[in-house]
């Protein structure tokens, strides 16, 4: 489970990253960016969002949320995608394909997204 420091629970957290407008996208996840940080102490706030489109059950809904959690306390963890702390909040959205992938292949989505952002470097 993520640290409670760096799960982004606030409305208007949320709306602030959304209105920052970058985003980047697979076939099955969206990855909305926050502004960059100014105060390196203040750690990155990480959201997931995975709405009723992708299924109508909240069992399944909250099963895609726990998976991207692990996936990405994982990745703080390791420390291998540090330039993820450079930014103020992520927002991570599930589209409908990722409901039928299993754990190695949302965490293959994740790694592709988050190699996309290191690419452009946003």
């Amino acid at each position: 489970m993520l640290k409670k420091e760096n799960r982004l629970k606030s409305k208007s957290a949320f709306s602030a990253t959304y209105h920052n407008n970058i985003s980047l996208s697979t076939d099955s996840l969206v990855l909305y960016l926050g502004k960059i940080k100014n105060d390196k102490n203040c750690p990155t706030r990480v959201g997931f969002v995975v709405s009723k489109k992708v299924h109508k059950r909240a069992v399944k809904r909250n099963r895609i949320k726990r998976i991207l959690r692990e996936n990405i306390r994982l990745l703080f963890k390791d420390n291998s995608f540090s330039f993820l702390n450079n930014y103020q909040s992520l927002i991570f959205i599930a589209k409908q394909g990722l409901l039928d992938k299993n754990y190695t292949d949302i965490e293959k989505n994740i790694l592709t997204i988050i190699n996309k952002l290191a690419i452009k470097n946003l």
